[in-house]
């Protein structure tokens, strides 16, 4: 039964990829646990772009000013002492991770302002990190920015951070596009070797007792899953981009539904704080085992399969889908 996939032109022995939560990254034993549990790379933690500001400015104190009079105060970034690790440390953890495996190293970037991701990107290089993952965790609240200049801050980071490293570069961004297609194609027009579908926007929430604006740790369920597949099954076979999803991969069985819809990896977090490392182990024979009892011999013979570009009725991932869902609902009438 051969696992085996490519993502950004890094060989893995299977499309189970842990990603980005500190807990799963932060330690170096941590790493190697995850290596052992199966895990066929890993994309680690986020350095964020308000750690190097405070980092290389020192604008601690600036920035603390007066920052509560607009809607995305930077007081709600954490304490630089509340960070995981500093811009430093992260480059050696970059270094340390690579000496103490054997997988492939993917280090995520997170930010949206062009400024020092290009300096540090060209450092997770020289680090030793296999690929780069530019995660764009971005709320437009100006009322007066355009959708137009804000893809163009996408594209023009981008095109920045590619210029300056030969590693791959992943792009991880929202659905929240005019035109989720359109934007797609522009950023691999751009340079972006792969797209990782989706950032998963966490909504803060209000405290009536405290008066307080507070954020919630909510972890990704199997409803999370549609909204990524649906885009990769879009997109597959159209943009020059490898695609990897992120949200919703609970099990096994919803990874083979990624990757029937194109995806070359599947990155999974909530499931593994859920129940521990080695459940990549479980998902990996949950995966065996459907294959075996479909007759798949491989990954690869299923990538796309599923894709709207492969699909009889290519209407099932636009508006038809919808209308067809609307109009077949029958309502529990003991209820009504």
């Amino acid at each position: 039964m051969d696992l085996t996939t490519t993502y950004l032109g890094l060989n893995l022995r299977t499309p189970i990829v842990p990603s980005a939560a500190a807990p799963l990254s932060e330690d170096i034993d941590n790493i190697k646990r995850l290596e052992d549990a199966g895990a066929a790379a890993v994309v680690l933690h986020s350095l964020f772009e308000e750690q190097l500001l405070r980092d290389k400015f020192e604008l601690h104190h600036h920035l603390e000013y007066g920052t509560n009079s607009f809607a995305e105060a930077l007081s709600y970034f954490p304490e630089p002492d509340e960070y995981h690790v500093g811009p430093e440390l992260y480059l050696e953890h970059i270094r340390q991770a690579r000496e103490s495996t054997n997988i492939p190293i993917i280090a995520s970037l997170n930010g949206f302002s062009p400024g020092g991701w290009v300096e540090y990107a060209q450092l997770m290089q020289q680090a030793g990190a296999n690929a780069i993952e530019l995660n764009i965790y971005y709320v437009p609240t100006d009322i007066n920015l355009t959708g137009e200049q804000i893809e163009q801050n996408y594209l023009n980071t981008i095109r920045d951070v590619k210029a300056e490293v030969t590693i791959p570069l992943a792009l991880k961004l929202s659905p929240y596009f005019s035109n989720m297609a359109n934007m797609a194609k522009q950023c691999c027009d751009a340079g972006a070797d792969g797209l990782v579908l989706f950032n998963r926007f966490l909504q803060p929430d209000i405290n009536p007792e405290e008066l307080i604006v507070e954020p919630g740790t909510i972890l990704s369920s199997p409803h999370d899953l549609r909204l990524p597949m649906r885009w990769i099954a879009i997109l597959y076979g159209r943009i020059n981009a490898d695609l990897a999803c992120t949200s919703g991969v609970q099990r096994g069985h919803d990874a083979i539904k990624v990757l029937m819809a194109g995806a070359k990896i599947t990155q999974v977090c909530s499931t593994l704080l859920r129940h521990g490392f080695n459940y990549i182990k479980v998902m990996e024979e949950d995966m065996k085992h459907w294959m075996e009892e479909h007759e798949y011999d491989s990954i690869k013979q299923m990538q796309g399969s599923m894709s709207q570009l492969h699909c009889e009725d290519k209407s099932a991932y636009e508006r038809a889908q919808y209308m067809k869902t609307i109009t077949s609902y029958q309502p529990d009438h003991s209820l009504v």
